[in-house]
């Protein structure tokens, strides 16, 4: 037997954003704010403003990618020579003295999955904007891929303290974080809110004018 699928919002109703219960939209949304009966947040359709406020957060993690891979990130004064180090650096100084896992670790979780989160997102928007509805579900596959990995971005941050923290096993007088980490702090926490903004609803929406 042939079902047809059918969207939520043709059948008139509302998946919680918080508590995800599928509720029935109002019969007037104009008239009182619809709310979920189970945890008595307001009921939206889609995101707010989700495509604009998902630029905004997008562009502006790309604008401090850069000095956080530029800047250092780092500070250290080993037998009186002080040394500052980017991300970069400190990774290949980690493949010069044999440690490859800790290399590793830091080159994918503080450069090559913050790029391929922007990567994603920049993808996905102008998918959207296009209205593209070429493979949906690999798209929508794809949000919840690098949404489930923004969950786990503050390992990023932790990688930065196990390089302080590994230096300052050496001989060293002084080991402190340098502006690079605050850009990379910044990129941490705006491709989070990048990802929490997007509305991956907004995928399917393509299909459902095409259907029209």
């Amino acid at each position: 037997m042939n079902v047809s699928a059918i969207s939520s919002r043709k059948a008139a109703m509302i998946a919680c954003h918080d508590c995800h219960l599928l509720c029935r939209a109002p019969e007037n949304p104009g008239a009182v704010p619809a709310r979920c009966p189970r945890c008595h947040a307001r009921l939206h359709t889609r995101k707010v403003n989700s495509i604009s406020r998902t630029w905004a957060f997008s562009i502006a993690a790309a604008l401090f990618y850069l000095p956080a891979n530029l800047l250092p990130i780092t500070h250290t004064v080993q037998m009186g020579l002080p040394r500052s180090d980017t991300i970069i650096s400190g990774v290949l100084y980690f493949i010069k003295t044999g440690m490859w896992g800790i290399a590793l670790i830091i080159f994918v979780a503080s450069i090559l999955i913050p790029l391929l989160k922007l990567v994603v997102l920049f993808y996905l928007l102008i998918s959207v904007h296009c209205r593209s509805s070429w493979r949906p579900r690999d798209r929508t596959r794809l949000f919840r891929i690098t949404e489930a990995i923004g969950r786990w971005s503050m390992v990023d941050i932790f990688a930065v303290t196990i390089l302080v923290g590994l230096v300052k096993l050496g001989v060293v007088a002084e080991a402190d974080a340098g502006q690079g980490a605050l850009f990379f702090a910044a990129v941490v926490i705006t491709t989070m809110l990048a990802a929490m903004s997007f509305d991956p609803r907004l995928i399917w929406d393509a299909l459902e004018s095409d259907d029209a």
